[in-house]
């Protein structure tokens, strides 16, 4: 199989960002640096490593559901020491990581798991699975800006991003609105609501796909459950 793949079913990272790992030189196999992204392992024979350790495919898979507080980031490891989202997670046996994006103001739902190939299909646009945000701004948001949301967003670098709003409620210069997104580019709707003029003052994912922060307060957690692990990923497109 594919390295990549290899590394998404040892429960490393996601096949995308494997391919950086690769890329960076941190993966060897049968102790020589791999650098070509197509490379292929044979799990039964080859030796892997990333980083120096040893990695194979067979350990147990782990599903974490967290309600995300503002100030940790989405990801196992900062070289500046500042709170990631593990440190919230403690004593937990079987590496993860975390599933797509929250910044470090943002809070709310955030799936953490070591199966890469679910990962792969809940975060690559391709398969539009929908997450919901609660999110407050600075300024009475038009309905015109609505509609400008549904049609498409022109970003910095030239992509259009779409979004589905409907406005909870305004007033005392602001406006709270329930924002769907089908993608998850970085800082998404802090920088649609830019283009258009206002600043997001609060951002909380209430839906991840099927998942929802019911009963799970800021900062607590839980493992899926098999009915909620089976459910992943099939409301997107096949």
């Amino acid at each position: 199989m594919r390295l990549n793949q290899y590394l998404a079913k040892a429960g490393i990272t996601s096949r995308r960002k494997a391919d950086l790992l690769i890329g960076e030189g941190r993966v060897k196999v049968n102790g020589e640096k791999v650098e070509s992204l197509g490379f292929i392992v044979d799990q039964r024979k080859d030796s892997v490593e990333v980083d120096g350790k040893k990695v194979k495919i067979g350990q147990d898979l782990v599903y974490i559901l967290l309600n995300k507080p503002k100030g940790y980031l989405c990801t196992v490891f900062d070289p500046f020491g500042r709170p990631t989202v593990l440190d919230l997670i403690p004593h937990l046996k079987e590496r993860v990581f975390p599933v797509g994006r929250l910044d470090l103001d943002s809070q709310g739902a955030l799936l953490l798991t070591n199966n890469g190939d679910l990962t792969y299909k809940l975060t690559h646009p391709k398969f539009q699975i929908e997450k919901v945000y609660q999110v407050k701004v600075k300024g009475i948001v038009s309905q015109e800006d609505v509609k400008k949301l549904k049609g498409g967003i022109v970003l910095e670098e030239g992509v259009k991003a779409n979004a589905y709003a409907t406005i909870l409620n305004s007033g005392n210069d602001t406006t709270e609105l329930e924002v769907t997104l089908k993608e998850g580019r970085k800082r998404e709707i802090r920088r649609i609501f830019l283009v258009l003029g206002y600043k997001v003052l609060e951002l909380v994912r209430k839906r991840f796909d099927i998942l929802t922060l019911d009963g799970l307060g800021v900062g607590k957690w839980r493992h899926l459950s098999t009915s909620e692990v089976g459910s992943l990923g099939k409301s997107g497109k096949k």
